[in-house]
């Protein structure tokens, strides 16, 4: 298909401008074809890849519709996610910048309504929601769908499979017949096609035919790992490879936690994206994660539907989808706008079937892989090294240190010795230092990594070294030296140690409180020294400072609770910066958090209305 130029497809010079702004120049074929259709007033039916630019095809047209001098709703667009409303409502905004008295506002769960309110009050055309919400205010009368010229249904399929489908019909019944309706979609089911004959007059269907269903740009893989072993063989990936920014796919909630929680206690900078989130806490993950301030999102299916990043280098399904086309959407993830990407599949046992079924789906042979070697992950990190010195040394853009070396030289040291140290300072000797001498370096693969049978000659059981909170000790398998950073490897130096906050959360030592067992038996006393011993030296983890309340928690390390966790949920539920937290004690089945006094009160009664890890909280002034 011959490109087109934006200028060609009919579009006002005010939107011509903003796409100008955007950059833009070439359309892509979704929007070559959809765009003059839809201006015309045709219904449409359009079927495109993830990530090829549908948005841009039905909110340029919907813009030109809206007459802005009417304060009513001219345009309804229905997205499966609040990620995905919230997206499409940012590309409309930019798309409708010198669009004067045009207003788009999005209506998705977790929000103020009383924000929306103030926005359908004064006078939003274009509302951008999800159905739920949408329903709430159709329901409370303050959103009328009478003055609706166009409806738009954005993710179709992924609106019919999160069971939407009577909401949708519903809000279509709600609309004047004749309006224009346009369905877009990465794949066309059944059910689909039900909606279509039902609540649309003769569609034009734009179909843009690949190669396959998923991005071309995409180099697709899968490795062979059981399941104990998937976050040792990530970590190698990560390395070996890498990556700076990149999403990693989970099943459920809860193993989406512990990833992260696992990643973060080995350096990697990740963060968490699921369906118990608050709202706050979804948009702040997700701003940091557009501005490149994570290395790694852990997230689910249906809250990772809408993220729309260009830069993602990286796809992991660490737990292969359910569905061929949950996978069709995890792929289109990475490798958007032209650029290229990387999908990484982990299978474990009979799920190498599942691949099977999803090449033929796809119509693309995914690649086998060998599990890389523990010397190929340090061959890899030390290229990293010599790739920066070089480039400093050709560069000639650093300080010279004559005067240190030539006293080096003097006092009898050879030059090759002086550059092997320095080496082995920047390849992170101090972490190294750290490693107990009884614990030495890993040389086997494990048994486990089946997608390279030559490598199993480590038959021993895996580690089973406990998580622990103070992260005092991390997680060991058997396979990975007992640090990250070998002292003849080089560290990355984007890759600070993992913080709860954006500063750090002390943690004072564990306080262990002998409770007697009940038995027939008399309880000992305790001995009276234990009586007279000063308070202070007893407890010296209670000490808090004058300006903070110290506050009880009933979680605790039994929970999997994280400082990490803590901080997140103080600044999700109330809004507060994380210098409001002070130290955490975290015990077995409780723990407790010191913060700055003024807003004690504020803290306990909202945490006391949530939860943390699935458990709900009780939350009061120890």
């Amino acid at each position: 298909m011959t490109s087109k130029r934006f200028s060609e497809l009919g579009l006002s010079a005010e939107l011509l401008k903003a796409i100008d702004k955007l950059g833009f120049e070439l359309a892509s074929p979704i929007q070559a074809e959809a765009i003059p259709i839809l201006l015309q007033g045709h219904d449409v039916v359009g079927q495109s890849q993830t990530g090829s630019g549908k948005t841009a095809a039905f909110a340029a047209p919907a813009i030109e519709k809206v007459d802005p001098l009417l304060r009513v709703v001219q345009v309804i667009i229905l997205c499966p996610t609040r990620e995905l409303a919230v997206q499409v409502s940012e590309e409309l905004h930019k798309l409708a910048f010198f669009k004067r008295g045009v207003r788009a506002l999005p209506i998705y769960g977790g929000q103020s309504y009383e924000r929306q309110y103030d926005g359908l009050r004064q006078g939003a055309q274009i509302v951008i929601g999800t159905p739920g919400r949408i329903m709430d205010h159709m329901r409370q009368g303050t959103l009328k769908l009478g003055t609706v010229r166009m409806a738009i249904l954005d993710e179709a399929d992924t609106m019919l499979d999160m069971g939407f489908r009577e909401d949708i019909e519903f809000i279509l019944q709600a609309i004047p017949a004749e309006r224009q309706t346009v369905f877009f979609s990465a794949t066309i089911s059944r059910a689909i096609e039900e909606l279509i004959g039902k609540y649309s007059r003769k569609p034009q269907t734009i179909r843009i035919e690949q190669k396959s269903v998923t991005v071309p740009t995409v180099e697709q893989l899968y490795y062979e790992v059981d399941r104990r072993f998937k976050l040792e063989l990530i970590t190698r990936l990560i390395d070996i490879h890498d990556f700076k920014l990149g999403i990693i796919f989970c099943n459920t909630k809860r193993m989406v936690d512990d990833l992260v929680d696992h990643l973060n206690a080995q350096g990697y900078s990740a963060d968490r994206l699921h369906g118990d989130m608050s709202q706050a806490m979804r948009t702040r993950v997700m701003g940091k994660f557009r501005q490149s301030g994570l290395e790694f999102l852990v997230a689910t299916d249906v809250a990772a539907r809408g993220i729309d990043v260009n830069d993602v280098e990286v796809v992991f399904n660490y737990d292969l989808p359910y569905d061929a086309e949950d996978y069709v959407h995890r792929v289109g993830r990475t490798g958007r706008a032209g650029r290229t990407g990387i999908a990484i599949s982990f299978v474990a046992g009979r799920e190498i079937f599942q691949i099977r079924h999803i090449e033929r789906f796809t119509k693309v042979r995914i690649q086998r892989s060998k599990v890389p070697s523990i010397g190929e992950v340090e061959e890899a990190r030390a290229s990293v090294v010599l790739d920066k010195l070089r480039t400093t040394l050709q560069g000639g853009e650093f300080k010279r240190q004559d005067q240190l070396i030539e006293r080096l030289l003097e006092e009898g040291f050879p030059s090759t010795d002086i550059a092997s140290a320095l080496l082995h300072l920047l390849q992170g000797s101090d972490i190294t230092a750290q490693r107990p001498p009884e614990q030495p370096r890993a040389k086997a693969e494990p048994e486990s990594f089946r997608g390279d049978r030559s490598n199993r000659t480590d038959e021993r059981p895996p580690s089973r070294v406990p998580y622990r909170t103070d992260r005092q000790t991390e997680r060991q398998l058997p396979s990975r030296p007992p640090a990250r950073r070998p002292a003849e490897l080089p560290p990355r130096p984007a890759r600070p140690p993992a913080k709860a906050s954006e500063r750090e959360v002390s943690l004072p030592p564990k306080e262990r409180i002998p409770i007697p067992k009940p038995s027939a038996a008399p309880i000992p006393q305790p001995l009276p020294a234990a009586k007279e011993e000063p308070r202070s030296a007893v407890k010296p983890s209670r000490r808090t400072p004058s300006d903070y309340t110290r506050l009880f928690m009933n979680i605790g390390s039994e929970m999997s609770v994280t400082p990490n966790a803590i901080v997140e949920a103080i600044m999700g539920e109330t809004g507060l910066p994380a210098k409001v937290v002070g130290k955490i004690d975290i015990r077995d089945r409780h723990l407790f958090v010191d913060v700055v006094a003024e807003h004690a009160n504020a803290i306990i009664s909202k945490l006391n209305r949530g939860r943390i890890k699935n458990h709900k909280l009780k939350v009061k002034a120890a």
